[in-house]
């Protein structure tokens, strides 16, 4: 069995972060080990939350780790809380990072053209450093709009995405995949540009009129689930494209109309039955 460490907080309420990724992944046949940076109440999306900050619990925990010959097929980043924890992260790839070792980043900290509160252009500077790690790396158009210096657009072409993804490229990922591209009317999905192929791909599907906390954190999941299961990279993006439309889908027909979090233990037999006959 492959195993990832998944570095991100936990939102004890939420559906978001590792309480996304460890249920997910592991339904995908995946050991999926965590090392948590945070400890909150609930995510930000709520009022009043409380948090407990664990950088400093970080490093003696991959430590321990070394010392008993731990070893991770792939190492999977999500939300970083500070500059901090972003060279924990970079340390990381150091210890337990090796040829066979998929590194695969999910820069969050921005999104509709405006950075997440807590962060500002410095931090994307050095979030876009650790991208030059990667081997996989998936911001939405927001982030890689303030990793590049680009300037964001709420209308675009499919020229504006490949230039985008041409910048990022120089980051130094293998592999760069843009989230949330709409190339027409009703439809989004990703655009990306294939390090291995040195190609560009696209896929899109019907977009779903509503927008939901911890979305991103269920395509990144799934994307790395399904590559650890030997899925081809376009593969695993169209399987996590779809998954998570198809759970905003379910959640919407959801009469108790949640807010917070999408309803993706509902559909989790979906991710078993697309991995079932790998591998």
């Amino acid at each position: 069995m492959k195993r990832v460490l998944t570095i991100q907080d936990i939102s004890c309420l939420g559906k978001c972060s590792i309480t996304v990724a460890l249920p997910v992944i592991s339904a995908m046949g995946v050991e999926t080990t965590i090392l948590p940076t945070a400890v909150l109440s609930t995510h930000t999306m709520f009022k009043n939350f409380t948090v407990k900050d664990l950088t400093d619990q970080l490093m003696p925990i991959v430590e321990h780790w070394k010392n008993e010959n731990v070893t991770f097929d792939a190492i999977y980043t999500g939300y970083l809380g500070s500059a901090e924890e972003i060279d924990i992260a970079r340390r990381v790839f150091e210890m337990f990072g090796s040829k066979d070792t998929m590194v695969f980043i999910d820069p969050v900290m921005a999104d509709n053209g405006k950075m997440y509160p807590a962060f500002d252009e410095s931090y994307a500077a050095l979030n876009a450093k650790l991208c030059g790690c990667a081997d996989v790396i998936v911001p939405n158009i927001t982030e890689a709009c303030f990793m590049t210096g680009t300037e964001y657009r709420e209308s675009y072409d499919e020229s504006y995405i490949t230039g985008l993804l041409d910048k990022l490229r120089t980051l130094g990922a293998k592999t760069t995949v843009l989230t949330g591209v709409s190339l027409s009317a009703g439809k989004t999905g990703v655009m990306g540009y294939d390090g291995a192929r040195g190609e560009y791909f696209t896929y899109q599907n019907d977009r779903v009129d509503a927008s939901y906390h911890g979305t991103g954190d269920i395509f990144s999941s799934v994307c790395v689930g399904a590559l650890l299961r030997g899925m081809e990279l376009r593969e695993a993006m169209k399987l996590a494209a779809d998954y998570t439309a198809e759970t905003i889908r379910v959640t919407l027909q959801n009469p108790a109309k949640p807010w917070y979090g999408v309803d993706f233990e509902t559909t989790l037999p979906l991710l078993t039955d697309a991995v079932r006959n790998l591998n």
